[in-house]
């Protein structure tokens, strides 16, 4: 089973989340989502299976948040996606795909809850 974990090494819930990880020898591979945003078509699939609308997805505490007015309500679905791929500092992290399985590591102890 492939593992995935989008990785910001900054982020401390980032950090113990992968050292759960290596500390149960799951071989995962790291994706550093700052340096290399998802495709549309990825976060679009990502959102789909942590079954959440994309503004769920972003961290609204981020300044880009207030300063690109994502609040606004009128704002699409695609629109809140490009805004993420755009700035991908907006997006939560950790994020566990696991097979099928998709989780967001807050607290970091949830990425254990999908692996095998």
């Amino acid at each position: 089973m492939e593992i995935t974990l989008y990785h910001n090494p900054r982020c401390s819930k980032s950090r113990h989340a992968l050292e759960l990880l290596q500390n149960n020898n799951v071989d995962v591979t790291i994706v550093e989502y700052l340096k290399t945003p998802p495709t549309h078509q990825q976060l679009d699939s990502l959102l789909r299976g942590l079954e959440m609308h994309p503004r769920e997805l972003m961290r609204k505490n981020e300044s880009l948040y207030k300063e690109q007015g994502l609040d606004d309500e009128a704002l699409t679905r695609d629109q809140l996606i490009n805004a993420m791929i755009n700035n991908p500092i907006l997006i939560e992290r950790p994020i566990l795909i696991a097979g099928n399985q998709i989780t967001i590591g807050r607290p970091p102890e949830n990425v254990l809850t999908i692996l095998p």
